[in-house]
């Protein structure tokens, strides 16, 4: 009997042991995931394309609303930002049915020069003068 006993005892054993190392290949399982990759978008505005008579229409017409000019101190350029203290105007209707490329466009007037802007980024596009 103790041959007996000590076969069910090392079959026993043998069993634990094949339960164990089963279960730690169950807790040893490891997950890896790809690094997520962030896309930084950058967005610049391009200069106005307008052809000459464009320009001139554009020009014209603003001229001919009352708005209160810009302070003629400050000289922008296309690129640069106007500060947000700066009060833009809508286009005129007319300009933008005569010229749809500015229709979203906005713009201010310094030293008799009409200075558009993107509204979105309140960076200058495009300066006209007579």
């Amino acid at each position: 009997m103790t041959h007996f006993r000590q076969a069910s005892i090392c079959a026993a054993t043998v069993a634990t042991l094949i339960a164990g190392v089963t279960a730690a290949n169950a807790q040893t399982t490891v997950i890896t995931r790809e690094p997520v990759q962030t896309e930084t978008v950058v967005t610049t505005t391009r200069p106005l394309q307008l052809t000459p008579v464009q320009r001139q229409t554009v020009y014209r017409t603003i001229r001919e609303t009352r708005i209160a000019p810009a302070q003629p101190t400050v000289s922008y350029r296309v690129g640069m930002r106007v500060p947000q203290t700066q009060q833009l105007y809508e286009m005129p209707e007319t300009v933008g049915v005569e010229v749809p490329a500015i229709r979203s466009y906005k713009y201010i007037m310094v030293n008799n020069r009409v200075v558009l802007v993107d509204p979105a980024t309140s960076e200058v596009v495009g300066e006209l003068a007579d």
